[in-house]
C-alpha cells in the first residue's frame, strides 16, 4: 500500500479542510479529487510528482472526508467550491498553482481558471471536458432529454434518496463504483437515477475492482463516517452555478492538459474553440482514470509539466 501524506487540518474560506501536502519548494500542483472519491484518490500521483520536484497540495474538498460539511445546498456551488482554493493559496502563501482535477474536481479546476485566472498556472484535467456555460438551465434540459431518472436530475428531484442508499450499504456501492471499464463498459451509456442507486446493493457489476482491499478500506472507512448528503450537494447546484456565472468569459486562457478514458461514461467534447491552448490524451481504461492507469497518467502529467508549466515558473 503506497505511504500517503497524513492530513494538516486548516481553515479556508469559512470551512476546514483535511490538506495532504508533500515536498516542498517546487511548482505548486494542487490536486482535486471527485464524487465521490477523496485526496487518496491520488496516491499514485503524489510520490511521482515530489520525485520530480513539485510541492503537492491533495485537499479533501469540502463535503469530503475529514473536511467540513456544511448543512446548506447552496455552500457547495461554485463560488465556494473555487473560493476554498484561493482561501487555501493563500493560507499557504502561493501566488498561483497548477491544478489537476478529476470527475468533479475537473470541473472545479475548469471553473477556477475562469473565475479566478490570477491564481491558475494551468490546468490538467481528467474525464471531464471543458463545457461552456449552457444557453439555457441544464437542469431542466437534461430532465426533459434524459428523464427524470438521469442521476444529476435524480439527485435534484429525490434530495437524499440516493445518498441514503449509498450511505446504508457504503461498501457495496463503492465496490460495485470502483471498478474499471465503468458503467458496464458501454461508452455512451448514461447512468439513471434507479441504476446509479442500484450500485449500493448490486451483486454483481462489469469489470474489475481496481484497487486492493486495503485501499478500498480506505474510502469506506471515510464515507462510512462522513456519509454521501453532501458530496451529492455538489450536484444540487447545477442550477445555481448556471445563474451566477452569466457574466463570466467562457475561454480557458491557461495551458491546458486533458486525459480521457475510452471506457468512461462522460462525453468526449471538442473544446479548440474555448481551451485553445490544449493537449489532449486518451487512455484504454474507465472513468477512475489516474487509479487504473496510474503510470501512464504520471508520464503524460509529468511530460505536460516539464514542457509547459516548468518554463512558465522559472
Amino acid at each position: 500500500m503506497i505511504d500517503f501524506p497524513a492530513p494538516e487540518m486548516m481553515t479556508v474560506n469559512g470551512v476546514e479542510l483535511a490538506v495532504h501536502q508533500a515536498g516542498a519548494g517546487g511548482i505548486p500542483v494542487v490536486l482535486c479529487h471527485g464524487w465521490p472519491e477523496l485526496a487518496y484518490s491520488w496516491r499514485y500521483q503524489v510520490p511521482a510528482l515530489v520525485a520530480a520536484g513539485y510541492h503537492v497540495i491533495a485537499p479533501d474538498q469540502r463535503g469530503y472526508g475529514d473536511s467540513s460539511k456544511p448543512e446548506d445546498v447552496q455552500a457547495y456551488d461554485i463560488h465556494h467550491l473555487t473560493g476554498d482554493h484561493v482561501a487555501l493559496l493563500d493560507a499557504l502563501g502561493i501566488e498561483k498553482a497548477v491544478y489537476v482535477g478529476h470527475d468533479w474536481g475537473a470541473i472545479v479546476v475548469w471553473n477556477h481558471a475562469l473565475l479566478h485566472p490570477e491564481r491558475v498556472m494551468g490546468v490538467a484535467n481528467l474525464s471531464v471536458p471543458f463545457r461552456p456555460r449552457e444557453p439555457a438551465d441544464p437542469l431542466p434540459f437534461w430532465e426533459q432529454m434524459l428523464g427524470p431518472d438521469f442521476y444529476i436530475v435524480h439527485f435534484n428531484r429525490q434530495p437524499g434518496v440516493a445518498a441514503a442508499a449509498f450511505q446504508a450499504n457504503t461498501d457495496r456501492f463503492l465496490r460495485n463504483l470502483y471498478r474499471t471499464r465503468q458503467w458496464l463498459e458501454a461508452k455512451t451509456a448514461e447512468p439513471d437515477g434507479q441504476s446509479i442507486v442500484a450500485l449500493a446493493t448490486a451483486s454483481n457489476t462489469a469489470g474489475e475492482l481496481m484497487m486492493s482491499e486495503e485501499e478500498l478500506s480506505v474510502f469506506t472507512t471515510a464515507f462510512r463516517k462522513g456519509g454521501f448528503h453532501a458530496p451529492c450537494n455538489w450536484y444540487r447546484n447545477f442550477s445555481r452555478n448556471w445563474e451566477t456565472t452569466a457574466d463570466v468569459e467562457q475561454l480557458i486562457r491557461q495551458p491546458a492538459l486533458m486525459i480521457y478514458g475510452s471506457y468512461d461514461m462522460v462525453p468526449k467534447t471538442d473544446m479548440s474553440a474555448t481551451v485553445p491552448d490544449l493537449e489532449i490524451h486518451e487512455f484504454e481504461c474507465g472513468h477512475w482514470i489516474q487509479q487504473e492507469m496510474p503510470q501512464e497518467t504520471n508520464a503524460v502529467l509529468l511530460s505536460w509539466l516539464e514542457k509547459r508549466m516548468k518554463p512558465l515558473f522559472s
